[in-house]
């Protein structure tokens, strides 16, 4: 059986959502075993799994009964990344807040609150087949192997970003300590030239240089980054946030390049549909 945990108090936390500019509280709360997570949103249930997931242009979005929460991905990887299997989510807007761009303030909730464990078991299970999804030259794919790894690559049109590529090998130990260090604090990012054409079309209207590094062609315009591979680490954030959906990670390498939340979300069915 696979391990499961919740966390032992509630806690809130409240900002301006990316896409949708307006102001959002969220209250995580613990849950029984096997509630998995969920939001809460006008009365309405959804769960966090890859049966309701609706991957918008960038954000993760899901939806149930015509009800949808947009921008779950960090939080997700905060609870899965900090090893929360099992929570109640409320909001009382349809996106969650952006927070700084990263997944660390909700990391340091989880944290000052403290983890409940409630059923002990595996906590990786085994992969017998790669599994690949790919759109052109993107790609993510999951190769068996005897431990846990990720590889994520990304290539951007600016000197600023370039190609970049981030391995990340931690043990099921130190898991959750090294997420919280080396994953969590790495914050969401865009190129300049991109930020009108975003807006245009309705999106990131509460974006801001509070929660997200900007580069033009050969710069960044709100240093000091984080790390020095900082946006490839956001899009490893992403991807555990959007794996989360499964419930369970794989034993194997998952290696991914150039992949949108879309890819991401098609991974995690594809990934499911091997259970």
């Amino acid at each position: 059986m696979l391990y499961q945990q919740t966390i032992a108090n509630s806690f809130s936390l409240s900002g301006i959502g990316l896409h949708s500019g307006e102001q959002v509280s969220v209250t995580v709360s613990p849950a029984p075993i096997d509630s998995g997570r969920y939001f809460i949103y006008d009365n309405v249930r959804i769960p966090a799994d890859t049966t309701v997931v609706s991957a918008s242009q960038l954000s993760t979005e899901l939806r149930q009964n015509g009800t949808g929460v947009r921008t779950v991905e960090h939080l997700l990887a905060a609870l899965f990344g900090m090893g929360i299997h099992n929570a109640c989510i409320k909001l009382d807007r349809p996106e969650l807040p952006i927070l700084d761009g990263s997944a660390l303030p909700w990391v340091d909730a989880i944290a000052k609150v403290g983890v409940v464990n409630q059923v002990d078991g595996d906590r990786l299970k085994p992969l017998t087949e790669s599994v690949t999804v790919r759109k052109g030259d993107s790609f993510v794919t999951a190769i068996p192997a005897d431990t846990l790894r990720f590889t994520y690559g990304i290539e951007f049109p600016s000197k600023a970003i370039g190609e970049q590529w981030f391995s990340w090998s931690p043990t099921i130990a130190d898991f959750s300590q090294k997420f919280a260090s080396e994953i969590a604090p790495a914050r969401t990012f865009t190129l300049a030239a991109y930020v009108d054409q975003a807006r245009a079309a309705g999106m990131i209207k509460g974006g801001s240089l509070d929660n997200a590094i900007v580069c033009d062609s050969d710069r960044w315009v709100n240093p000091p980054l984080r790390f020095d591979n900082e946006p490839c680490r956001h899009k490893l954030l992403d991807l555990i946030g959007d794996l989360s959906l499964l419930s369970f990670l794989p034993r194997a390498h998952i290696l991914a390049y150039k992949a949108s939340h879309h890819l991401h979300a098609e991974f995690a069915i594809a990934l499911a549909s091997k259970r």
